[in-house]
C-alpha cells in the first residue's frame, strides 16, 4: 500500500481484505488530510461513488428472490409513467443492472450537492426525464450507465413503497454489519478529504465545473474538495469506510457453506457470473470485469468508486472465498490491479488480522 501511494502520488489510501467469515486485515497509510497533517485510519469515511451499484443490485436482486420485484418484467409495469423508446424497445430491471438498457451515460461531474445542503429536490426527475429512455436497442452490447441505477432506484421505491436509501439500509447494511457506512457522513467519525492534482491556473475551471463551495484550498501541489454527498442515491450516494466495503463484497464471496445472511448462494452466483459483453467492460448483476482479464487465474470480478477527489475499487476472488477493498483520496486513477495481484498472493487465512 505504501508503494502505490508514492508510485501513484496517492495522498493516502485505507485498506480492507474479508472472507465470507469477517474482516482478515484493515489498515491504512498516507493522510486523510494533507493541510493537518492527519494521518489516513481505517476509520475514514469515503464517497463510495459507483461502489454503490453493488448494493443497490443486491437489494434489487433479493427483491426478485422474496417474490416482490421481477427482474425480468418491463420497468413500466412498476413505473406507469415511463415512456419506453418506440424502436429501441422496453427496458426490464435486468438490463438495467446489466447496463443493458441501452441509456446514455451523461458525465455526472455535477451530480454532488455540499454536504450541509439537501439534494436537489427534482435532481432524480428531471435527469431520467432527459435521458431515461434508450437511446441503443435494449438487450444489445452493454454498455455503462448511471442512469440505469436511478431507474432501478426508482422501481425498487414503487415496489417497497420505501427510498432506495431505507430499503439498502435494512436488506443489506443491517444484515451485513456494516455500522459505519450510509448516505450521509457521520459527525462522529473522521473523514478524508478528497483531492485534485491539478496546475494551479485550472483552479478557476475546477471551480466553475463543480457546485459552489465544494472547491477547497490548495495543499501540497493538490486541490481539496469540501465534503459532498452524491446526487442519486441508487448509482452512488454511500458514504463509509473501506472495512464496510469488504463485508458487502465479502458476501458476493460466498461459496455454499459459507453464511448467507444477504442472499442465497445461487443469487450470489448469478450476480458475479458475467455474461453480457461490452467495450471497456464485461458485466454481470453489478458487477464487472475488463475483456482483458476475463481469462486470468485466479479469476476476480470487480467494481470502481471514482468521482471528484477519490478513486475506489473493490474485487472478489470467488474461488479464494476473498474480497479486497482500496479507497483512496485521489482523483487520478491509479494501479489497483497491481495492489490487488499482489494481495491475492498473500496466504491469508481466518486466523490473520
Amino acid at each position: 500500500m505504501r508503494e502505490a501511494i508514492a508510485r501513484d502520488r496517492i495522498p493516502g489510501m485505507s485498506l480492507a481484505i474479508a472472507t465470507p467469515e469477517g474482516i482478515l486485515f484493515t489498515g491504512a497509510d498516507g493522510y486523510a488530510d494533507l493541510a493537518r497533517r492527519r494521518p489516513a485510519t481505517p476509520r475514514d469515511q469515503f464517497p463510495w461513488f459507483s461502489m454503490t451499484k453493488i448494493a443497490t443490485a443486491t437489494a434489487a436482486v433479493g427483491l426478485h428472490a422474496g417474490g416482490r420485484l421481477d427482474l425480468d418484467t418491463p420497468i413500466g409495469s412498476y413505473l406507469p409513467k415511463y415512456r419506453p423508446h418506440p424502436a429501441h424497445g422496453h427496458p426490464t430491471t435486468r438490463h438495467l443492472l446489466t447496463h443493458t438498457a441501452g441509456l446514455a451515460n451523461p458525465l455526472p461531474i455535477r451530480w454532488i450537492h455540499p454536504e450541509d445542503e439537501p439534494p436537489h429536490p427534482t435532481f432524480v426527475h428531471r435527469t431520467l426525464a432527459r435521458h431515461g429512455t434508450p437511446v441503443r436497442p435494449v438487450g444489445a452490447q452493454g454498455s455503462y450507465s448511471n442512469i440505469g441505477y436511478l431507474l432501478a432506484a426508482e422501481v425498487i421505491r414503487a415496489v417497497t413503497g420505501r427510498p432506495i436509501e431505507d430499503c439498502v439500509q435494512d436488506t443489506v447494511l443491517a444484515p451485513l454489519g456494516m455500522r459505519s457506512t450510509g448516505y450521509r457522513y457521520d459527525p462522529a467519525a473522521p473523514h478524508a478529504i478528497g483531492y485534485v492534482r491539478m496546475p494551479t491556473i485550472l483552479r478557476p475551471v475546477l471551480r466553475r465545473l463543480l457546485p459552489q463551495d465544494v472547491v477547497g484550498p490548495q495543499t501540497e501541489g493538490f486541490t481539496s474538495l469540501h465534503p459532498f454527498l452524491v446526487n442519486g442515491a441508487g448509482y452512488g450516494g454511500l458514504v463509509g469506510t473501506a472495512g464496510d466495503a469488504a463485508l458487502l463484497a465479502a458476501a458476493h464471496a460466498a461459496a455454499a457453506t459459507d453464511p448467507h445472511p444477504v442472499l442465497q448462494q445461487q443469487d450470489i452466483e448469478t450476480m458475479r457470473r458475467i455474461t453480457i459483453r461490452g467495450k471497456r467492460f464485461d458485466h454481470g448483476i453489478g458487477w464487472f470485469r475488463r475483456p482483458e482479464d476475463s481469462f486470468r487465474s485466479p479469476g476476480f470480478v470487480e467494481h470502481y468508486g471514482t468521482g471528484g477527489g477519490f478513486w475506489n475499487a473493490m474485487r472478489v476472488y470467488p474461488d479464494a472465498r476473498l474480497a479486497i477493498v482500496a479507497v483512496a483520496n485521489t482523483t487520478a486513477a491509479w494501479q489497483t490491479d497491481r495492489l490487488f495481484t499482489r494481495l491475492k498472493g498473500i496466504p491469508w487465512n481466518s486466523s490473520r488480522s
